[in-house]
């Protein structure tokens, strides 16, 4: 009996039409677009301003583009997952707003909350859903509304975040393509170097914790950018080196979108060609879950059936990992 495992079988992708750029930030905090674009590579980013309106907005028109391209109905959507940090609501999840607002009615839904290493956490999950045989068709979406989190005041985070959404279908196949192989590492250690420090349980919504801005993204810059270095570049090599393949084997390289001194670094290990590496941090910013598959996204038209493709990520948590993926259409 061959091998049943998951493929993806369609995209679809959102991002807000507002364009925060360099130059507009230089007049909100001391920064400039020369400070920025030399530490991390960033331009621009795009922010969600709909009144009123959460990351189940920007997840559910990413839905809607991928429905418009693909056979599939919302009705026969049969599990949802959603890789964010910032859901609509602590509860319900985000997973069963977004359901209700597509009309998906028989499907059941979650959130998967691994940060910037949400997709890829979600992806493997899928797949193991797909390969278990109880599940047939899987949304798998990364989304974020990052500014809602973000303190503008803080030249050191501020310019790194933006808002987008994209979105996977995942099916079986027994064809020699989908997602292969994973290999994901959490490191509990490393989670008070990057954090939202309140609103959970640990540390309730307060005046206190509002006049201490704890409710936005508290980040060790120079801790976290040396183990995602690290991490990022050692998953990429190590599912390489475990499945056999060369750098010459790898169509595409799509790295999380953080900063680009860590691409660097991961395009160094791997040995992968520049020409082949994803990269759209100048327009978007860090999207958390939501880069890899808005890079996804973007680049749909240039993938080719059985083209080998790595995703690696780092995260909070600390999470990190790499997938491989063969592309299946």
């Amino acid at each position: 009996m061959s091998k049943i495992r998951a493929v993806i079988t369609g995209v679809g992708g959102y991002v807000p039409e507002y364009i925060l750029n360099n130059q507009e930030l230089s007049t909100m905090m001391d920064t400039s677009d020369e400070w920025i674009t030399t530490r991390v590579g960033i331009k621009e980013r795009r922010i969600l301003k709909e009144p009123g309106a959460g990351t189940s907005y920007m997840a559910v028109k990413a839905a809607e583009d991928l429905f418009s391209k693909v056979a599939t109905k919302p009705e026969e959507i049969d599990l949802i997952l959603v890789a964010t940090t910032t859901p609509d609501y602590i509860f319900p999840s985000l997973a069963a707003v977004v359901a209700d607002k597509l009309g998906i009615k028989n499907a059941l839904g979650f959130d998967i909350q691994a940060a910037c290493s949400g997709f890829i956490v979600a992806l493997t999950n899928a797949a193991s859903f797909i390969e278990s045989g109880r599940y047939k068709k899987i949304l798998v979406f990364g989304a974020e509304k990052m500014s809602s989190i973000t303190n503008y005041e803080d030249r050191t985070t501020a310019p790194l975040f933006g808002d987008g959404a994209g979105v996977v279908l995942v099916e079986p196949t027994t064809e020699e393509v989908g997602v292969m192989d994973s290999l994901i590492m959490t490191d509990g250690s490393g989670g008070k170097h990057l954090m939202l420090k309140a609103g959970g349980s640990a540390n309730p919504a307060s005046y206190e914790t509002i006049d201490k801005r704890e409710h936005s993204v508290y980040q060790e810059g120079q801790y976290v950018f040396k183990h995602a270095v690290t991490n990022m570049a050692n998953s990429s090599g190590d599912i390489m080196d475990k499945n056999g393949l060369k750098s010459e084997d790898i169509s595409w390289l799509i790295p999380h979108q953080a900063n680009l001194r860590i691409i660097d670094a991961v395009v160094a290990r791997t040995g992968v060609d520049y020409s082949r590496v994803i990269i759209n941090i100048e327009k978007y910013g860090n999207t958390s879950a939501a880069t890899i598959p808005i890079c996804i996204w973007e680049r749909e038209k240039d993938f080719k059936k059985g083209q080998n493709i790595i995703l690696t990520a780092f995260g909070a948590g600390f999470t990190w990992g790499a997938v491989w993926v063969k592309w299946g259409y």
